[in-house]
């Protein structure tokens, strides 16, 4: 009868162990896994279907940023269908960077006057790309002065002035050198 009442303390111990393990694992928010994963290579599959790959530079609280020599993807969380290479460690972060929004990397852009790709997600299967510079950075959206690829941001040289709510970018790359 002991070897039964003991047996019988494991399992209630074994299972109080795993249900705290779920309720902590359940608590883990998908930036404190990607920040840990800063440095590795990871892939990246867009919902527009395109994949994207490099090593995880930056970790913001709406986005990440990937190195690909010789460019940087800047990608939102909202516009990733699977990530590939994350691992499962953790790393909670309360600071600033965390809380650093996509407007926030969007401005830098546009104060550096980066030359940029931008790629909508149109629909499930279509994505369009688009390049040229950000003028100015709003709540949710953002306005793109259209160039031809390659082309200065002068008065002369823009096509259009295309404005781009948050919600629509699949990814945005840039030349590396012009950090995010």
């Amino acid at each position: 009868m002991e070897a039964q009442l003991a047996a019988e303390q494991r399992l209630v111990l074994e299972s109080e162990v795993s249900e705290r393990a779920r309720v902590e694992i359940a608590g883990i928010a998908l930036a404190d896994r990607l920040r840990a994963a800063l440095g590795r290579e990871l892939a990246v599959l867009l919902s527009s279907g395109l994949q994207v790959s490099g090593v995880l530079a930056h970790v913001g609280s709406e986005w990440i940023v990937l190195n690909e020599a010789p460019q940087q993807w800047l990608v939102p969380y909202s516009a990733v269908a699977r990530y590939q290479g994350v691992g499962r460690d953790v790393l909670q972060d309360s600071g600033v960077r965390a809380r650093m929004g996509l407007a926030s990397a969007l401005r830098g852009l546009a104060r550096d006057r980066s030359e940029v790709t931008v790629h909508l997600a149109m629909a499930a299967t279509q994505e369009r790309a688009l390049f040229g510079v950000i003028d100015r950075v709003g709540k949710d959206h953002f306005d793109l002065a259209v160039t031809s690829a390659g082309e200065a941001r002068r008065q002369g040289n823009v096509s259009s002035v295309v404005t781009v709510p948050f919600a629509t970018l699949a990814a945005l790359r840039s030349l590396r050198g012009q950090e995010l």
